[in-house]
């Protein structure tokens, strides 16, 4: 009965996370798909020409799968950290804690809602991608896995932020010194084989490194990490997170203080 009934809970969670995104379609879909159409414009169209390749393929080609993965990175974490800090500000949280579902389930139904979120961004940007340059998939099991792990750990680390939030300002710290370094650091924009070696060292406890060439990888057959080591991270980050989230979740960590 419990199974049945945290079910029914995740199923409401994440309805109630769709429509959500739906309703306020201008602030959630539209932003991202403006902002990446600038990045292919500025970084692919105009300073691309003058980059040439990088790794044998044309720049634009080259940076696609990583602006992918950077939208959805960023909307799978936006969307939790914000709904979840919500949910507490506007003190309705309560009644998810009081309510039969488990607090797994709860976690469950936020991650679900960014994890949709954050694929349908990267669908969006996909297709904007497609104005630009020529995609064709070349690993369609590795883009897909790769793309959905990297959306569950990153809905669960916006989940986590959220936990600890106490005011709206605390939802953008994270973002604006952490997330964005390690994106902008991850390889989005270059291989790191043009790094000295040191620096090569330094760019792999980067865990935004793995994605973004694992996913690249998926689309171009290019990467310059091995695609084994992104699985087994994402992995390891999706468990830890997850057993994290729900034993913050249980001690009443930033909910019941």
């Amino acid at each position: 009965m419990n199974l049945k009934l945290n079910a029914v809970a995740i199923q409401t969670l994440v309805r109630k996370e769709v429509v959500r995104v739906l309703r306020i379609w201008v602030q959630t879909i539209v932003p991202p798909a403006i902002t990446m159409t600038l990045y292919f414009i500025i970084f692919g169209n105009l300073i691309g020409r003058r980059i040439g390749t990088m790794d044998g393929f044309d720049y634009m080609s080259y940076i696609a799968p990583g602006l992918i993965m950077m939208s959805v990175i960023t909307n799978s974490y936006g969307n939790v950290v914000s709904s979840f800090f919500g949910a507490k500000f506007a003190r309705h949280i309560e009644e998810m804690i009081v309510s039969p579902m488990s607090n797994a389930a709860i976690v469950i139904g936020h991650v679900s809602g960014g994890l949709i979120r954050g694929l349908f961004v990267g669908l969006l940007v996909t297709a904007i991608a497609l104005f630009f340059t020529k995609l064709e998939v070349q690993h369609p099991l590795v883009t897909v896995s790769i793309v959905v792990l990297s959306s569950i750990v990153f809905s669960l680390a916006g989940f986590i932020n959220a936990i600890f939030a106490k005011k709206f300002d605390d939802i953008s710290i994270v973002p604006t010194f952490i997330l964005t370094p390690l994106i902008y650091l991850g390889g989005v924009f270059y291989s790191i084989s043009l790094l000295p070696e040191f620096w090569q060292t330094v760019s792999k406890a980067n865990p935004v490194l793995y994605m973004v060439n694992a996913f690249r990888y998926g689309i171009l057959g290019r990467s310059d990490i091995d695609i084994s080591h992104a699985y087994i991270m994402l992995f390891v980050f999706m468990i830890t997170l997850f057993m994290v989230a729900v034993t913050l979740m249980n001690r009443g960590v930033g909910i019941r203080e």
